[in-house]
C-alpha cells in the first residue's frame, strides 16, 4: 500500500533508519522523530551491510518473522538472538528452525524462565 505509513502513528518507536525487505521496493517513508523507512530489495548479506553502513558502529538490530529470520541465521549473520517462547500449542505457521540443524553448535545457549510461563532463550555466538 503506498499510502502505508506505519503501525505506530507518527512517531515510531525506533528514532533510526529502518529497512524493510520486500520484493516490492518503493520510495522511503520520513516519519517524525528520525525514523525513515526505507524498503529495500536485497540478500540479508546486502541489507545487513546497507544497515551497518546507516548505523554509523552502532547495534543493527533485525526484526521479522521466521522465514526472514531464519535466512539471516542460515547466511551466518545473527551475532545475538532473544527468542521468547510462549507455551502456546498451535500446529500450524512457518517453523523457525527447518534447515538449521546444528546451529546450536555456533552459540552459546541460555534460557530463562519467568513466572509468567514464557521462556526467555538467548543464543550469543560462541
Amino acid at each position: 500500500d503506498p499510502e502505508w505509513k506505519g503501525a505506530w502513528g507518527a512517531n515510531p518507536p525506533f528514532h533510526t533508519p529502518t529497512f524493510i525487505l520486500t520484493h516490492h521496493p518503493r520510495p522511503s517513508v520520513e516519519m517524525e522523530g528520525g525514523t525513515t523507512f526505507h524498503f529495500i530489495d536485497a540478500s540479508p548479506a546486502e541489507a545487513l551491510e546497507t544497515a551497518r553502513e546507516a548505523a554509523d558502529g552502532q547495534d543493527v538490530r533485525l526484526g521479522g518473522g521466521p522465514t526472514m529470520i531464519r535466512e539471516f541465521l542460515a547466511a551466518g549473520l545473527v551475532d545475538h538472538m532473544h527468542v521468547v517462547v510462549v507455551p502456546i500449542l498451535l500446529g500450524r505457521g512457518v517453523r523457525l528452525w527447518d534447515g538449521l540443524e546444528g546451529l546450536e553448535r555456533d552459540y552459546e545457549v541460555e534460557a530463562t524462565s519467568s513466572p509468567s510461563g514464557v521462556t526467555h532463550v538467548t543464543f550469543t555466538r560462541g
